[in-house]
């Protein structure tokens, strides 16, 4: 029998017995609309949370502190070993003295970070006002959300406030004993940004507006390396010289691994859907042998061969899979943008920002699509099998 013809009675179901193959294509879609659903979920939660706190700078970067130990110090000699290595590409300093924060008639305590412009692009610290780049003035200050909490205003309305700031700094007396000495700064510092933390209060101010100071050590210094390969080398090379190290990338590492099992049990969750329909293209598959039972006998009697036939069930049941993927990728797509777009309006009537929580890669819709024809195949093998094994005139008295 020529392919067209296998083909044409193959699809000539889909006229006749309309309803039963569109209810079978909508059970079929309908499980790999789950599967889907739930599986972009789980990549949207992970693209949502890892965007935010990941950039290429921060994946290239190293955080380094002698910790507690006090026979490292990490000063400007430190850096400049570090920055002699050939594969680092830049660093960023920072120091950390607690002071006092005034806005207006509130004042209150907190941590004041000094860093350099750049701290801010390989340590990834994106605000949720205003704005943070490279041109950071020097009298700019970034203010956490625990800050503007504190002095009784929101992200919007503080950003250009004036603020006052006293460090405590330590020094040593003649006697050799640690003292707190409280610089006040004559300068007005400007909030340019609002970073989010709702638990500590703390602020960020340009070394340039305190480079009448002196500090002899640094807290904590990032490190950034030209390529991902590098991160290794340059990480052993830092620890021979007994610092601690650690990385963003290796916190992200983790959480894909956590993301990843989600993902498999949000899509097992689908595939029990999926299962049901399988079951049900399975019995419809059955249902159509019996009702073709004498036409089958009689397709036989005519000469046309048993690889014929078991072609006709196969090419049925496949394109049942196929529409039952296309119709999936449809219900997926749609009810993950639905889901969204209700989970935003919420967030927006509580005061939350929009986000986008279903993120669907190409090549998984592709391979869906290709899953639910597989899946499909598979369930019109028994069928087709059985349909090639009918005996022509059992099949002719065979009474439906």
């Amino acid at each position: 029998m020529k392919i067209l013809d296998t083909f044409s009675l193959a699809t000539r179901m889909f006229k006749n017995r309309f309803m039963r193959s569109f209810l079978t294509i909508l059970g079929v879609s309908v499980g790999i609309g789950a599967v889907l659903f739930l599986v972009s979920l789980g990549y949207g939660i992970q693209t949502a949370i890892l965007s935010r706190i990941t950039t290429a700078d921060t994946l290239l970067s190293l955080d380094v502190n002698s910790g507690s130990s006090d026979l490292v110090v990490l000063n400007q000699a430190s850096i400049d070993e570090i920055l002699a290595i050939p594969e680092v590409k830049e660093v960023a300093p920072s120091v950390s003295v607690t002071g006092q924060i005034a806005l207006n008639n509130y004042t209150g305590n907190g941590l004041i970070n000094i860093v350099v412009p750049n701290f801010f692009r390989l340590g990834g610290v994106t605000p949720i006002s205003g704005e943070i780049g490279e041109s950071l003035g020097v009298n700019d200050i970034i203010i956490s959300s625990a800050g503007v909490n504190l002095f009784d205003l929101d992200k919007e309305s503080a950003i250009g406030k004036e603020i006052d700031l006293s460090l405590f700094m330590t020094v040593k007396t003649d006697t050799d004993f640690d003292e707190i000495e409280v610089v006040n700064r004559d300068t007005k510092y400007i909030i340019r940004a609002v970073v989010e933390d709702e638990n500590t209060n703390y602020v960020y101010i340009n070394s340039e507006s305190v480079k009448d100071l002196v500090f002899e050590d640094y807290n904590n210094i990032k490190v950034r390396v030209h390529r991902e390969e590098d991160l290794d080398k340059v990480r052993v090379q830092i620890i021979e010289m007994g610092f601690i190290v650690s990385s963003l990338s290796d916190t992200i590492e983790q959480a894909k691994k956590i993301f990843n099992i989600v993902q498999i049990v949000l899509a097992m969750f689908g595939l029990i859907a999926l299962s049901v329909s399988a079951i049900g293209m399975f019995n419809t598959m059955t249902i159509a042998l019996l009702e073709r039972t004498q036409e089958i006998g009689i397709m036989r009697a005519v000469g046309v061969g048993k690889g014929s036939i078991r072609n006709i069930f196969l090419i049925e049941s496949v394109i049942m899979g196929f529409l039952g993927g296309l119709g999936g990728i449809l219900f997926g797509t749609l009810g993950g943008e639905l889901a969204n777009m209700g989970i935003n309006m919420l967030a927006s009537n509580f005061g939350g920002q929009a986000v986008d929580i279903f993120f669907r890669p190409y090549w998984f819709m592709g391979l869906i699509v290709a899953f639910s024809t597989i899946v499909g195949m598979l369930t019109g093998v028994y069928p087709s099998v059985r349909a090639a094994k009918i005996n022509p005139l059992t099949a002719l008295k065979y009474n439906s």
